[in-house]
C-alpha cells in the first residue's frame, strides 16, 4: 500500500507531530494551523497543533511565535480581535500579559444570549481577515493536504510560506507605492 502521509498517532507521540483526529474530517488525521495576523491578513506568527486540539490552549505559543518585537514606549496600542472560541478569564489574561487589548466576544448563555446581528451590542466580525490568511496559505498544494510525517518539516514548509506571502505584500505595496509617487506620463507597467 503506497504511503499515505502523515498517520494519526494516540498520546504524546500524536502530539509530538501535531497529528490528532479531525473532528470534521471523520475521525481521520488532521492538523491545525494557528494564525497571528496584522490587520490586512499578512502572518506575523503560526503554530501548529493537532486537528482536535482546543485553540485557547495554543494562544500563549502563538503570542510568544510573534517575530515581530515591538518597543514599548514606540508602538502605539496593541488590539488583539480572536472569536468566540477564546471567551475564557485565561485568554484575556494572557493576551494583557503580552501587551495586547483583547476584544473578545461573550458566548452565548441562557441567562445572556446573542444580540441580534443589527444590535448594538453586537461584536462587528472580524476574523474575515484571518480566513484570508488562512486562504493564501492554501494556495500552496504542500500545506493544502499534510504529507510531512514530522511535525518539524510541516512547519518549516509552514514558515517558508508564510515569507513568500509576506515577501508578496512588501512587493505589492512597493510597486504601489512608485506608482503613487511617479507622475502620470513616466507610469510604466509592472
Amino acid at each position: 500500500m503506497p504511503d499515505q502521509g502523515a498517520r494519526p498517532k494516540k498520546g504524546v507521540e500524536g502530539e509530538a507531530q501535531a497529528t490528532r483526529r479531525n473532528p470534521t474530517g471523520r475521525g481521520k488525521c488532521g492538523t491545525k494551523r494557528h494564525l497571528l495576523t496584522d490587520g490586512a491578513g499578512v502572518p506575523l506568527a503560526v503554530v501548529i497543533s493537532g486537528a482536535n486540539r482546543h485553540d485557547m490552549k495554543k494562544l500563549v505559543e502563538l503570542l510568544d511565535a510573534s517575530l515581530v518585537e515591538h518597543e514599548p514606549d514606540s508602538t502605539p496600542e496593541k488590539h488583539l480581535c480572536l472569536d468566540r472560541g477564546y471567551d475564557y478569564q485565561a485568554c484575556r489574561e494572557q493576551a494583557q500579559e503580552h501587551g495586547y487589548t483583547a476584544h473578545i466576544p461573550p458566548k452565548a448563555t441562557p441567562e445572556l444570549p446573542l444580540p441580534a446581528p443589527d444590535g448594538p451590542q453586537r461584536h462587528p466580525p472580524r476574523h474575515g481577515v484571518v480566513e484570508v490568511s488562512h486562504a493564501w496559505f492554501n494556495r500552496f498544494r504542500r500545506l493544502l493536504i499534510r504529507w510531512d510525517k514530522l511535525a518539524a518539516n510541516y512547519l518549516g514548509f509552514v514558515q517558508l510560506a508564510a515569507s513568500l506571502i509576506i515577501y508578496r505584500k512588501i512587493r505589492q505595496a512597493r510597486i504601489l507605492y512608485r506608482l503613487a509617487l511617479s507622475p502620470t506620463s513616466e507610469r510604466r507597467e509592472y
